[in-house]
């Protein structure tokens, strides 16, 4: 009985994960681990699970592309650019899959709600990068509200926050869609609740992966360019830790500030409505 789930779910994975390549939003590694997480997605879940996170990616590939050569400057000093590795594919849906297969193993709903706010979070967090990036104003650091220059760790816009807030709902809007999908008598109000929930809670763990990548994440400096960077090397050249926690990277923040997203998403399904 699960063979022909595993087969739709590796067939939809690859024609995506494909499409995705050839547009260049996945390198070769990045895109075999979404075909595997796809696939196992698809076969333990079922197609709300599935196409949330199918629509996390549709939208941040195609988010990815605005106005690219704008960003290219500022992304020179981020650990990934816009080509996402198998890395990223794991931060970013790995924490998801994990909690779809909880819930084969036992069956509850607190799985959806906190799977709900691991992908509002990314999302969130994904299009305050991608949209944010596009703001004609400076960035300020959430930590002290000082202007940092674009592409700095922690440093957040009023369209990044708007755009994260959207995110959030979009995810929401997304999932109770999927969710309710044969049901005859979905209501809208439960739509309209979940919908401000991954809002809240994707906005949330988006400015928590802000704060923690302005803290905690390890950073470089490179003393060719002069330029404070996510990454290890820089102009050819091995750069130098200058702060941060080591093995603290850009995934490690953003796997850890979905999760956070995740019980900040459940804690409010839990409350009185």
């Amino acid at each position: 009985m699960l063979f022909m789930p595993v087969v739709y779910g590796f067939i939809g994975s690859v024609l995506i994960a494909g499409a995705a390549y050839w547009k260049k939003s996945l390198s070769v590694t990045g895109g075999i681990a979404a075909i595997l997480l796809g696939t196992t997605m698809y076969a333990c879940g079922s197609l709300a699970w599935f196409g949330t996170l199918i629509a996390f990616f549709i939208s941040s590939s195609l988010l990815s592309k605005l106005k690219h050569q704008r960003k290219a400057a500022a992304e020179s000093g981020y650990a990934k650019g816009g080509r996402r590795d198998a890395g990223q594919v794991a931060a970013n849906g790995g924490l998801g899959l994990l909690l779809c297969i909880g819930n084969v193993i036992w069956p509850d709903p607190a799985w959806w709600y906190i799977y709900i706010g691991v992908m509002a979070t990314v999302n969130a967090d994904t299009w305050a990068t991608e949209i944010g990036g596009l703001s004609k104003s400076i960035p300020r650091s959430i930590v002290n509200g000082k202007r940092v220059v674009a592409g700095t760790s922690g440093g957040i816009t009023r369209l990044g926050i708007v755009a994260s807030l959207l995110g959030g709902a979009f995810i929401g809007l997304i999932g109770g869609i999927f969710n309710h999908i044969g049901e005859t008598q979905a209501s809208f109000s439960s739509i309209i609740i979940i919908i401000s929930i991954g809002a809240i809670a994707g906005l949330s763990g988006s400015l928590v992966d802000s704060w923690l990548g302005a803290t905690l994440q390890v950073m470089f400096h490179c003393d060719v360019c002069g330029k404070t960077i996510e990454k290890q090397e820089h102009c050819s050249q091995k750069a130098r830790q200058i702060r941060g926690l080591r093995g603290m990277s850009n995934d490690v923040v953003n796997a850890s500030s979905s999760l956070i997203g995740g019980v900040i998403c459940f804690y409010l399904s839990t409350l009185p409505l």
